[in-house]
């Protein structure tokens, strides 16, 4: 299948693939250059650390413990401050999530030193100017931020998308690569409404990413196993949803 985004040098050639695709994947060095327009990631030393200390997720369908997560919301608007929301939970319905919706699922926030840190600011930004060119007529963003990873154990694959292919319910996602130690396979996959594939493609370093029109195409990622059984196994990533929200 093909890939829409390999070698992507500059935003308007990551918008146009997000355009005329429904999705694009965007290798770390053009993710860096395109970040670098919106702030620094001075701080991503103690950003991806902060991935070792989300707790498991217990809401699991399938009754897993293979999953560990942190969240947290903001509002941005076109232009001026992205705020913070109070913590508050989760929630996508069955349509959209089969294995785990249909319930309010409460998580640990992320901390307030990554949620407000370089990092996490300059991606929030970058969202927000990339989706709001691709929708012109959003004039107020409700944001979710996911701190994920999957573990892998013998016997244990881990499933970073175990609802299967599916989506959000939102208007576009990022998916973002913070570390990927010691597993195999974690491929992406995205379809089209029809379920149609489109394209496939692995995340494999660090600021690899995906970023997806949910209002078109449907994704999943295949499970991970570890490469030696003897150590620790993980796929680390930032998931960033933007929902349209009514004009104020």
């Amino acid at each position: 299948m093909s890939e829409i985004g390999t070698g992507l040098q500059n935003a308007t050639g990551i918008r146009s693939a997000i355009a005329r695709a429904g999705y694009a994947f965007v290798e770390a060095s053009d993710m860096r250059t395109a970040l670098a327009r919106f702030g620094t990631l001075a701080d991503w030393a103690t950003f991806a650390e902060s991935w070792n200390d989300l707790d498991v997720d217990t809401y699991m369908g399938d009754g897993g413990r293979y999953r560990r997560r942190r969240f947290g919301v903001y509002a941005a608007g076109r232009q001026g401050a992205i705020v913070r929301g109070p913590h508050q939970p989760h929630y996508q319905g069955l349509d959209y999530n089969t294995l785990n919706g249909g319930i309010e699922r409460w998580f640990k926030p992320i901390a307030d030193e990554i949620g407000e840190g370089a990092s996490m600011r300059t991606i929030l930004e970058y969202c927000r100017a990339l989706f709001s060119k691709l929708a012109p007529d959003a004039a107020r963003w409700h944001a979710e931020v996911h701190q994920f990873r999957i573990e892998a154990k013998p016997g244990q694959n881990g499933k970073p998308t175990p609802e299967g292919m599916h989506r959000d319910g939102v208007d576009y996602v990022l998916v973002l690569l913070v570390t990927r130690r010691n597993i195999r396979s974690g491929t992406t996959t995205v379809h089209d409404l029809d379920r149609r594939a489109l394209g496939s493609f692995t995340l494999t370093d660090p600021l690899d990413a995906a970023l997806v029109d949910d209002r078109r195409c449907f994704h999943g990622v295949t499970p991970v196993e570890p490469e030696n059984p003897a150590l620790p196994a993980y796929r680390d990533v930032l998931v960033v949803t933007f929902r349209k929200q009514p004009a104020a």
